[in-house]
């Protein structure tokens, strides 16, 4: 149950950081995201921990995208891939589907390279070695 609480507060914290950093209201807020200013206010203060639809909301009146949010409230993983994969992310022009797909050939490309950075180490040994040997 603490938990859960900690979530709360701590999304709630983001979001105020976040209207801040827009230099946007509470109230100016409430009326962009369409959720009532007390409950903005409660979600703010850590009181209530809010759905994923009332964050998408959220996230469209701060001009954020809902995955950060829903990121910090733990309702989605930190996303992986660094650079590349925000900028799929962030990308436009692509539909979810096509990022989706992107993502998934892009993160089986650096799984492959991660199973096989044990097998180049040991190769270069292996040849470090030889070439000692030889020498």
């Amino acid at each position: 149950m603490e938990k859960v609480a900690d979530i709360a507060s701590d999304i709630g914290e983001y979001i105020r950081q976040q209207r801040s950093n827009a230099k946007i209201s509470l109230r100016q807020l409430s009326k962009l995201a369409g959720v009532s200013n007390p409950y903005l206010s409660q979600i703010e203060r850590g009181v209530r921990k809010p759905s994923a639809e009332i964050l998408q909301q959220i996230a469209k009146g701060l001009r954020i995208s809902a995955e950060a949010l829903y990121v910090q409230a733990g309702i989605l993983d930190l996303p992986t891939g660094g650079p590349v994969g925000d900028a799929i992310r962030a990308d436009t022009e692509l539909t979810e589907r096509q990022k989706q797909v992107l993502l998934d050939v892009y993160e089986s490309f650096r799984r492959e390279n991660a199973a096989s950075k044990p097998e180049q180490a040991a190769q270069a040994k292996t040849e470090a070695t030889e070439t000692k040997e030889s020498a």
